[in-house]
């Protein structure tokens, strides 16, 4: 299987999108003034012969840490049978040492690749925040940490429910072809 992972961070701050309103009337959004923030650890995994794509999606309310990416790819062990190529950028907590450690004690069933510097076009998962971004947390101004948790599960299975939507975040990084993608 083939996975591609990356970080995203969320916060209450609203992600202001084009709308529309009565005319005459702009439409305001009222945000709570706090830095709290999610960081979001999710992956992308492939698999090419069985045609088969997944979403995972883990939370922490701090930023990520060593443990925390170590502790993330202990759960798409649980979750993935087989081997796994990861792909990733090249964050420094991907190169700190404790993650070093844990990949290299795991060479039997993980191989990694990494992304060139600066070519986020490359990652579909970068296109999985930006639908979340547009879709689920446009305008949204959650009262607290956990309404937004729960925005963000919502979207999350929203997008694994529209498995061509899968598909083309695929697509749309030209990873795949069309006669690639079922």
């Amino acid at each position: 299987m083939i996975v591609f992972a990356d970080e995203s961070g969320f916060s209450q701050r609203p992600s202001i999108r084009r709308t529309w309103g009565q005319r005459g009337q702009t439409p305001v959004l009222r945000e709570h003034v706090t830095w709290s923030r999610f960081s979001a650890m999710g992956a992308l995994g492939w698999h090419p012969q069985r045609k088969h794509v997944r979403l995972f999606l883990s939370l922490r309310p701090h930023a990520v840490k060593g443990e925390d990416v170590v502790g993330f790819l202990r759960s798409l062990r649980r979750h993935i049978r087989g081997k796994v190529v990861l792909v990733w950028d090249n964050l420094p907590v991907h190169r700190s040492k404790r993650v070093r450690e844990y990949l290299e004690a795991q060479a039997g069933w993980l191989r990694v690749e990494w992304l060139p510097a600066y070519a986020p076009e490359l990652n579909p998962l970068e296109d999985v925040w930006a639908n979340l971004d547009g879709r689920e947390l446009a305008h949204f101004v959650p009262d607290d940490m956990d309404q937004l948790q729960r925005q963000i599960a919502r979207g999350a299975r929203r997008i694994r429910r529209h498995r061509q939507l899968l598909w083309g975040f695929f697509r749309h990084a030209e990873l795949l072809s069309e006669d690639e993608c079922p």
